[in-house]
């Protein structure tokens, strides 16, 4: 389609972000004891994720990183 323009930078941005949150939750298993501060800091990530893939997409905020 010609309304998408994705590049390389766009699959290499996700790729890290992906792979950063992976890391968070993972290290959020392994280094916590009780299920709420687990259930609590995963979902804090998952939130940052969701956050920046929608600013990244459409510009929520308005931020200088928005897309179009």
């Amino acid at each position: 389609s010609n309304q998408v323009n994705w590049s390389l930078f766009d699959f290499v941005v996700m790729g890290v972000l992906l792979f950063s949150t992976s890391v968070g939750v993972h290290h959020i298993l392994k280094r916590t004891k009780t299920l709420v501060q687990r259930n609590f800091l995963i979902a804090s990530i998952l939130l940052v994720f969701l956050f920046i893939w929608v600013e990244l997409a459409v510009g929520i905020v308005g931020s200088p990183f928005a897309g179009d």
